[in-house]
């Protein structure tokens, strides 16, 4: 193994950066390799300057950086491209000319880091000959095969600290508080968020709500003297017979952007004379310095991805299980995507110390 290159893709995370970190340092202190670095997920292939050596002192200081010094490119459909031809603006298929320019560059192996999307499409590229590992990478922790992935830590420690920093207020105005968190198709931030920071209705895509539910929780509590009420809100949660609620549509090139749960069950609220308020914590769970756990984790995929392509293991996963880094097969990894269970242990003790779903 000679030459190897390494790309981010989907959206970004903390921890990132470690990950290219171990990369480059594994590759050249244990197998003499060189390391190519990619801009941009894929699009780095079709650009100037979007293949790039990364060497030792090009990853130095980088651990604690969130973000990822390669950049990324979060869009559901990672060949589509919006070109213009004949003065109009159509999206093309740029799969093939991918193929062609990752073969140009001639490498023994390509780690690429992402989340179920970016997987999906390693997958596809090692069935067109392209030798590829996977390392898993989401906040949202909803990728099968790997008890968590780097990032969830760091997600999930900011929102527990935006749910405590709203407690105060909620408490010091009497009011209703509801912070809408990340997470699409899986409320795994939002419930472990929820129940670290105290929550009093916890409201996740993988429990279908109603919303007389909500407002009863919250009335009760102020029958029993409690004259706040904490409301956590993954962004992808939604009524029973209701679809989620979108900001932006999709198209061929992007998944439909979702956002504004948090603010209509708070119009919900205040038309039942609820006084509310709403928080969206956004791109904030995203950012900034990733926990020591993260960085740990991150870390340790890198490596183990290095080792994984020298072995000549492709078309794999490394994934954590049972504390132990080791590998598995791409398809296995994005068979079946990996949600909260609605009647496993987390949710079951989330009802027994008197969380609301909003489901009863």
């Amino acid at each position: 193994m000679k030459r190897i290159g390494v790309l981010t893709g989907g959206g970004d995370a903390p921890g990132l950066n470690a990950v290219i970190r171990a990369v480059v340092k594994t590759a050249v202190n244990d197998y003499g390799c060189h390391v190519l670095g990619i801009k941009n997920g894929l699009d780095g292939f079709l650009m100037p300057g979007g293949v790039f050596p990364l060497t030792p002192a090009e990853v130095r200081g980088i651990l604690p950086r969130g973000g990822t010094i390669l950049g990324t490119a979060n869009r559901g459909n990672a060949y589509a491209r919006k070109v213009v031809q004949d003065g109009k603006e159509v999206i093309v298929d740029v799969s093939t000319d991918i193929v062609q320019a990752i073969k140009e560059q001639k490498l023994d192996a390509l780690i690429m880091i992402g989340g179920d999307g970016t997987l999906r499409f390693a997958h596809d590229l090692y069935l067109r000959g392209i030798p590829v590992v996977g390392v898993p990478k989401t906040i949202d922790n909803d990728i099968h095969g790997t008890e968590v992935s780097f990032g969830f830590d760091t997600a999930l420690n900011i929102a527990t600290e935006a749910i405590d920093r709203l407690h105060t207020t909620a408490e010091s105005h009497q009011r209703a508080m509801i912070i809408e968190l990340m997470g699409r198709d899986a409320g795994f931030i939002t419930l472990h968020s929820g129940v670290a920071g105290g929550a009093d209705v916890i409201l996740i895509p993988e429990i279908p709500f109603r919303w007389n539910s909500v407002l009863q929780k919250v009335l009760d509590r102020k029958a029993r003297g409690s004259s706040f009420s904490i409301l956590a809100v993954s962004e992808g949660a939604k009524a029973q017979d209701a679809d989620p609620i979108y900001n932006r549509p999709g198209d061929q090139m992007y998944v439909p952007r979702l956002g504004g749960i948090g603010q209509k069950l708070g119009e919900y609220l205040e038309a039942n004379g609820i006084e509310t308020r709403v928080t969206v914590l956004g791109h904030v769970q995203r950012g900034g310095t990733p926990s020591a756990f993260d960085r740990w984790l991150a870390t340790r995929y890198g490596s183990a991805a290095v080792r994984v392509a020298a072995a000549r293991h492709f078309d794999r996963m490394v994934t954590l299980a049972a504390g132990h880094i080791t590998d598995m097969p791409l398809l296995d990894a994005i068979a079946i995507p990996k949600r909260v269970d609605p009647h496993g242990e987390e949710v079951v003790t989330a009802r027994s110390i008197g969380i609301s779903f909003g489901d009863e």
